[in-house]
């Protein structure tokens, strides 16, 4: 066997992830927007900044009254911080090092998370007195107060700058599309790295423990029910049944899901205790049912990756019966 794989991978969510936000988000984000920072007044909190829809207390509904909202800062006062030596690219505001520090906006009772640029740590503590650095394209989100810096003693904090575009009949803010991009690095360990040869052969691999006659299809290198290591190798059928399954009727998701409606199924192996998910082609979605026959449809050119098995395909055999599969759902 092969040593382990060790390989850096990215999860990113094309065009972003978009989100509602609710009122109390949609008016503090309206107002960073503008050139200002709200909070919420709360019975047993005093005003909390981002604001909240209820009462962290009592659980009330709060804000939904334009008393209760109350303009804060636009200075505040470092509470605490933690500097940021190694800045991470791509995953951090900053290229420079810089802080992340809690900051209660003057007027306000609870403190906000944000970014703090200052040219060494030496020249922060707790109880500094900061301000806002506007941007000025701001189209309503945390990232509109680009970050704080210190506020010298004796000065006022100053307003944030007009806008570059024109907000007249501009609407309040009320959802988000969220960038999603997630960098990570995998050591496969000898469970999936035995699975991933199999790819590369055209075979499922599987595994079964000493003390047990259960078989699990790629296995993560343990049995769930004992623990014990899978550690005898079973090469299990690229044969099976479709145990529950959905159709997806979702569009616009990455590049490698097929046209919807496609069909997304948990089939169980022959010669396996476990199920594995994978797509069905083949056949119509309306056409997939629980108990049908299907088979593994290889790759013209195979690696050493999952991409090798593309998906499952109906065999034209007849049905699984359920006691076959019941214990599978």
């Amino acid at each position: 066997m092969a040593e382990p794989m060790i390989a850096d991978h990215v999860v990113e969510y094309p065009g972003g992830y978009t989100r509602s936000i609710g009122p109390a988000i949609s008016r503090y984000l309206t107002g960073l927007r503008d050139g200002r920072i709200l909070g919420v007044r709360s019975k047993t909190a005093g005003v909390l900044v981002p604001p909240v829809e209820y009462d962290p207390q009592t659980s009330e509904a709060i804000g939904e009254s334009d008393a209760d909202w109350v303009e804060v800062g636009p200075a505040g006062t470092i509470e605490s911080f933690t500097w940021v030596r190694r800045v991470r690219p791509e995953k951090q505001p900053f290229s420079q090092p810089f802080a992340f520090a809690m900051i209660k906006p003057d007027g306000a009772d609870t403190a906000m998370l944000h970014a703090v640029v200052a040219n060494s740590p030496d020249e922060l503590h707790v109880g500094m007195r900061v301000m806002p650095h506007w941007k000025i394209d701001r189209k309503g989100s945390v990232r509109d107060i680009e970050a704080w810096i210190p506020l010298p003693d004796g000065l006022a904090s100053v307003a944030a700058p007009p806008r570059t575009v024109n907000a007249d009949g501009e609407g309040p803010v009320n959802g988000l599309v969220q960038p999603i991009k997630l960098h990570y690095t995998v050591s496969a360990g000898v469970a999936l790295t035995r699975y991933l040869d199999g790819m590369a052969e055209g075979k499922i691999a599987g595994g079964r423990a000493p003390g047990s006659t259960e078989v699990y299809a790629a296995s993560r290198g343990t049995d769930p029910k004992t623990g014990e290591p899978t550690s005898i190798d079973v090469d299990v059928a690229d044969t099976g049944c479709i145990t529950t399954f959905c159709v997806v009727n979702i569009p616009g998701l990455p590049g490698l899901a097929p046209p919807v409606p496609f069909v997304s199924a948990h089939v169980l192996l022959d010669g396996a205790d476990n199920t594995i998910m994978a797509l069905i082609r083949g056949c119509e979605a309306a056409e997939v049912r629980m108990g049908m026959r299907v088979k593994a449809k290889w790759a013209e050119k195979l690696t050493r990756t999952h991409h090798s098995l593309m998906h499952f395909e109906p065999t034209g055999e007849p049905d699984a019966p359920y006691d076959h599969y019941k214990s599978n759902l």
